[in-house]
């Protein structure tokens, strides 16, 4: 029986980037320096087939630092913790790694500098997501007021108008983030922005690409969590460039063949934190159902890697 043609456009860069994988190595590499079962608070990124693989191997995921024993190590997330994790941490005595992607270090770093020169800070972010949790614990409470829209912008009333900093989630919507940041402006003329962009590398190129590859396509996969920040947001911004079909699906077997039927091209990407032999499982699966011709829409190239910790660095 011939299968009907179909062109997939597979975005790059796609899945996996420098801060996830560093996470899983710390904890891979915690696993060998300790042996099992090495504790780690929260998901170490938001992907069920790596939380399952990193489990499978001796890793014991909790969701706070009191479900932990003293004696083991434990790990903080990619997405960072609040200050007064690690400082529990210090308190039981305990031995951690802290698997915080560097570039939401630098947004930790950026807000305490801007809170020591006296500004009050709003973040712009995802109420409960866990950056955001963490990048609002690094102050006191009330020192981070968070928005998460052009409506929150108009309600959120700070304790000085003249004195304030914003910084940003890192996985959010370029686009999205852009008009918030002119709300924040234009209400708050003295606000104080980042040095840099807090929207990370990873998200900002994902989004590009998918901007590029969306108008091509009949129909868009993003292989991802649907706890995945950054993966929800590329659903959003390939509907948003043009792709009428646009969906996120953790592995093939949530691929909706029957809302697919008729389609002529087929774009597929992948969130951060998705590894790719999830993406090859997808491409497998099309290629069993159509005649498949693959071409690659490449807007950027990454080569970023980020250094694990010295202390599993260091041999004992």
């Amino acid at each position: 029986m011939n299968k009907p043609p179909l062109t997939l456009y597979l975005a790059a860069p796609r899945g996996f980037c420098a801060g996830v994988d560093r996470a899983i190595k710390i904890v891979e590499l915690a696993i060998e320096k300790w042996g099992a079962p090495v504790y780690v608070r929260h998901e170490i990124v938001h992907n069920k087939f790596v939380v399952d693989g990193l489990r499978d191997k001796g890793a014991i995921f909790v969701e706070e630092l009191d479900e932990c024993p003293p004696d083991r190590p434990v790990i903080f997330s990619a997405h960072g913790v609040p200050k007064s994790v690690p400082q529990a941490a210090q308190a039981r005595e305990m031995v951690y790694v802290d698997a915080t992607c560097p570039l939401v270090s630098k947004v930790h770093i950026e807000a305490q500098r801007h809170a020591d020169a006296g500004l009050q800070m709003i973040m712009i972010g995802h109420e409960g997501h866990p950056e955001t949790v963490g990048t609002m614990g690094q102050l006191p409470n009330g020192e981070v007021l968070l928005v998460e829209t052009v409506e929150d912008v108009r309600k959120v009333t700070p304790r000085d108008p003249v004195k304030l900093a914003y910084v940003t989630q890192t996985t959010l919507s370029v686009d999205d983030t852009a008009d918030i940041v002119a709300a924040l402006n234009d209400r708050f003329p003295a606000i104080i922005g980042p040095h840099k962009e807090d929207i990370c590398y990873a998200t900002t190129n994902r989004q590009e690409a998918v901007k590029a590859m969306a108008p091509k396509c009949d129909a868009m996969l993003v292989v991802g969590a649907p706890n995945s920040s950054n993966s929800k947001r590329l659903v959003e911004v390939g509907a948003r460039a043009g792709c009428s079909y646009a969906q996120l699906v953790q592995r093939a077997t949530d691929i909706d063949w029957r809302a697919l039927s008729g389609i002529k091209t087929m774009g597929i990407t992948a969130g951060a934190s998705a590894p790719e032999v999830l993406i090859n499982e997808v491409i497998d699966a099309f290629r069993d159902h159509y005649d498949v011709t693959t071409e690659i829409v490449e807007t950027a190239i990454e080569n970023v890697e980020f250094k694990v910790p010295r202390i599993l660095r260091e041999t004992d």
